[in-house]
Formats: structure tokens, C-alpha cells, sequence
């Protein structure tokens, strides 16, 4: 196994810039299955996502002071009731794009630079001197598939800079609280206790000026916030697929 580089985002072992002169015979081959995905309980989504999310999954903001919207997937750390050891679904499920972007992500190469270069995973078996797969280059110039690859990326860094946006404006409004779940199953002697997130509180929008309100509805914020504050329902139904599979820790009450 490949050694791991320090302070890479989610699922990332390491990270190399794709180039013509380094990869351009290499290959790119769709990942049949994704198992560093089913140990992740919690999954990093742009607020683009909310309304496909919130069908699934609970959809909760990490703690400290720069919290980001999370699909949470399990209630405990390397817990995921929706997908199998191997990381493919057990049911039909909206798939985050944090998780449809790996292995490729732009990064910065250079601390004094604000350009960004595709990179990848070298260590997800995705791209390689594959004699299948879709080609990364033609001669010193990028393919439609690594185009297509290079626009989703983007795409993707845009969305995240408008939900960094999005929390901004719940921090300044103070509309962010720490989060926690107390579940009392049949028979159980206590309840179980999650906390760890933060949290929209619904006391707090209710008490917002008009003329924030309205600011919210024209921006298509309001909408975010309450698709945040519906799914937090499906916690439960979280709680109740690990139950089933038998993913709940024997002592209680427990943190998530």
C-alpha cells in the first residue's frame, strides 16, 4: 500500500498533477467499486446538492469554526448503512459529488500560486498504462475525456465556493448551534446520544428580521436551510439501518 500524504481532503492517499509528458499514454477505466466510501459516515456536499441530498440523506454541517454541509451516511465514525464492504450501494441512492469526483481534484502545486492543476490518485487504481480505457491524451493534448473530467472539476470548486458562501451567511446570522440526537430504542435501557455537528436552528430563522427573511427567499437560501432542517428526520431511519445491520456500538450513550 502506498504511503499517505499528510493533510489530503477525504479519501485521498496522494495526489499527482496529470500531465502529457508524465501520463500521456495512460488510461482512464471507470472504478467498479469504491471502498474507501464504506468507511466514511460522512460526506462533504455542495449546497447544489441539498434538494437530491435531503431525499437520502440527513444533511448536517461539520463542528469548529469552519464548518462545511455534510450527507451523513452513518451514525458512528467508519460507518455507512448505504453502501456494502466494497462501497457499491445497497439501494438506489443519490451519490454526492465529492464522491464522483475522486480520484481527480484540482489543488494548488504552488503555496505563491492561486492557479490550480488537475491532479489525481495515484493510489486508486483509476488511471494507469491500462491497455483499457478511455485515453487521457492525444499527442500533448488533453482528450474529451479529460476535458470532461477538467469541466466537472471546476464545476465542482465553484459550488464549493458558493456553499463556503452559503455558511458564511448562517455564521454571521447566528444561526448555527451545536447539534444532538437522542434515540430511545424498544428496550433499550438508555437512549443513544449523538452529538459532534452543528446544526440550523429552526428558533433562531423564525426570529429573523423581515428584511433578512426576504433577502433569503430572493437569494434561494431560505430553500437550503429548510431542506437541511427536513432531513434531519431521516437520522432516525439512519439509526434504524444500523440497527438492522448490526453496526451499533455495544456502549452507550454514544458520540457521533
Amino acid at each position: 500500500m502506498a504511503n499517505s500524504q499528510p493533510g489530503l481532503p477525504l479519501f485521498y492517499n496522494q495526489l499527482e498533477p496529470l500531465s502529457s509528458g508524465t501520463h500521456g499514454s495512460w488510461k482512464a477505466r471507470r472504478l467498479e467499486s469504491a471502498p474507501f466510501l464504506a468507511q466514511a459516515h460522512a460526506v462533504p456536499i455542495t449546497i447544489e446538492e441539498f434538494s437530491l441530498v435531503q431525499r437520502n440523506f440527513p444533511i448536517i454541517f461539520s463542528a469548529g469554526e469552519n464548518p462545511v454541509p455534510l450527507a451523513l451516511m452513518g451514525l458512528n465514525e467508519g460507518v455507512n448503512v448505504f453502501v456494502d464492504e466494497k462501497g457499491v450501494p445497497n439501494s438506489e441512492i443519490y451519490v454526492p459529488a465529492y464522491v464522483r469526483r475522486y480520484p481527480f481534484m484540482l489543488a494548488r502545486l504552488r503555496s505563491d500560486s492561486e492557479d490550480l492543476s488537475l491532479c489525481f490518485d495515484p493510489t486508486a487504481g483509476a488511471i494507469g498504462p491500462f491497455e483499457d480505457g478511455d485515453g487521457l491524451f492525444d499527442g500533448t493534448e488533453p482528450t474529451e475525456t479529460t476535458k470532461n473530467i477538467l469541466g466537472f472539476c471546476e464545476q465542482f470548486e465553484q459550488s464549493a465556493m458558493t456553499t463556503g458562501a452559503f455558511v458564511k451567511e448562517l455564521i454571521d446570522h447566528k444561526l448555527l448551534i451545536d447539534g444532538e440526537v437522542a434515540i430511545q430504542p424498544d428496550g433499550a435501557p438508555q437512549p443513544f446520544v449523538y452529538r459532534g455537528f452543528q446544526m440550523i436552528s429552526e428558533d433562531a430563522v423564525r426570529n429573523l428580521r423581515g428584511d433578512v427573511v426576504r433577502k433569503m427567499i430572493q437569494s434561494g437560501m431560505l430553500p437550503l436551510i429548510y431542506a437541511h432542517l427536513f432531513s434531519l428526520s431521516l437520522i432516525r431511519e439512519v439509526f434504524g439501518r444500523q440497527l438492522a445491520q448490526g453496526k451499533i456500538p455495544a456502549n452507550q450513550p454514544v458520540e457521533a
